[in-house]
């Protein structure tokens, strides 16, 4: 029987650089956080959605759908592992761990997450990450047996200190996909992409 997984969104950073909140940025007439949890939810019977900064307008353009959990990180500014951790902390018992992915990450296919979900009931390996053109990016998949871990791994080096730790319980797949590794941090970064920029406040 295949070990069932929950979907992690991190969506609680400040966005300066952008001068917008990345989660309400559009691409095809939806803002970044509906498309995500839709193609999401195609994969994951349950999504959390870690909210922060801009909590309220985040929360407001979260899709209504039961099977979606919304939960604020207090301490966003401390870094997104500290939203991770918030968000591990939802995750139902009986799931068998969790596939993050960022909030500022639209781009992906939902056939990379259907491969990195194929590949973690496959090889075993209890972290499964998307790789595109050599570079490692995002979905990730942790096994539950890298919860605690992740919960004391220090915050100022990110989840990558437990990725990083032992590279024989690391499963790699390479994909065709370029939005693995598309970071939309700027407004020129979504002109480089062929997204709308974003709205004037």
């Amino acid at each position: 029987m295949k070990r069932r997984l929950e979907g992690i969104i991190l969506a609680a950073g400040e966005s300066r650089r952008m001068g917008y909140p990345k989660p309400l940025l559009d691409i095809g007439g939806r803002t970044f956080i509906e498309h995500i949890a839709e193609t999401m939810l195609a994969v994951v019977p349950r999504l959390v959605i870690v909210i922060g900064a801009h909590r309220e307008r985040v929360r407001a353009a979260i899709p209504r759908d039961a099977r979606i959990a919304i939960v604020e990180n207090p301490d966003y500014s401390r870094g997104q592992l500290s939203s991770l951790k918030v968000g591990i902390g939802v995750i139902q018992p009986d799931s068998a761990g969790a596939i993050v992915h960022l909030g500022d990450h639209p781009m992906v296919r939902v056939e990379t997450f259907r491969a990195i979900v194929d590949s973690y009931h496959r090889t075993g390996k209890p972290i499964v990450i998307a790789r595109h053109d050599g570079r490692r990016g995002h979905p990730v998949i942790f096994d539950r047996a890298m919860f605690a871990e992740l919960l004391s791994a220090p915050e100022e080096e990110g989840a990558r200190h437990v990725v990083n730790a032992d590279p024989s319980r690391v499963a790699y797949v390479d994909l065709n996909d370029p939005g693995i590794n598309l970071d939309l941090d700027t407004p020129s970064d979504l002109a480089r992409a062929g997204l709308p920029p974003p709205p004037r406040e």
